[in-house]
């Protein structure tokens, strides 16, 4: 059974579907710790050629404190019309634009103000759209030891969940001890989104930009190729 465990992110780049696509059941961390200047609330889409941030507002509160904890800011009602006004404006253009922006539109209408069901809600209306069958599973129901932290929370998550096989992203080459995983049953491996390319208006494309740009500009059967654009290594 292969298993993919990431933290909640707004509207991430496509490579977050492509895991959520190969593995078995695909398990989104609430109760870690927020991570400033991460992927958690922010992301990244089109403006006039460039490559800018979208944001959605939290709460002052202390850092150390779980995600699941946190909410989203008393003005986030003023600034969500905001930010569907400013993806209405860059995207209106796109070919998907009839198609997606109502989904885009609707996922950013959530009244929830707990930021983890708000980002949940967009991941789940996301992946829905594109047509991920794989289960979702919120760390905190999972029953283990929710004081461990690092490769110990995530063998103690495959445990549970019998998985047999752990799939991160790349970026988590350098973080993974190998050794340790196959030492308590699990194999670790590795995605890496292949590099491929799209229309962006008549721009030069911008790569790993939010999942908004992907379904922004193509069809559901292109994006259906993209998500198998990818290759696995140990």
């Amino acid at each position: 059974m292969r298993l993919g465990i990431m933290q909640p992110y707004f509207f991430p780049y496509i490579g977050y579907f492509q895991l959520m696509n190969l593995v078995d059941e695909f398990v989104i961390y609430d109760n870690i710790k927020y991570t400033k200047e991460s992927w958690i609330n922010r992301n990244r889409i089109l403006v006039n050629g460039e490559a800018s941030y979208i944001s959605i507002p939290l709460k002052k509160d202390s850092d150390h404190r779980d995600i699941y904890q946190r909410r989203l800011a008393d003005n986030w009602p003023t600034e969500r019309r905001k930010l569907i006004n400013r993806i209405f404006a860059c995207y209106k253009k796109a070919p998907q634009f009839d198609t997606v922006y109502p989904i885009i539109e609707q996922s950013l209408s959530s009244t929830a103000m707990n930021v983890f069901d708000f980002i949940l809600r967009t991941l789940e209306t996301t992946k829905n759209y594109l047509g991920i069958e794989t289960p979702l599973l919120i760390s905190s129901t999972i029953p283990i030891n929710h004081q461990l932290n690092g490769e110990d929370k995530i063998l103690e998550i495959c445990r549970a969940r019998k998985a047999t096989v752990y799939i991160n992203p790349s970026g988590g080459v350098a973080l993974y001890d190998k050794e340790h995983f196959f030492k308590n049953g699990v194999d670790l491996i590795f995605l890496k989104t292949n590099d491929f390319n799209y229309p962006q208006f008549d721009n030069i494309f911008l790569p790993s930009l939010s999942i908004i740009d992907v379904m922004m500009f193509n069809a559901k059967d292109a994006i259906h190729t993209f998500l198998d654009s990818y290759y696995t290594f140990p």
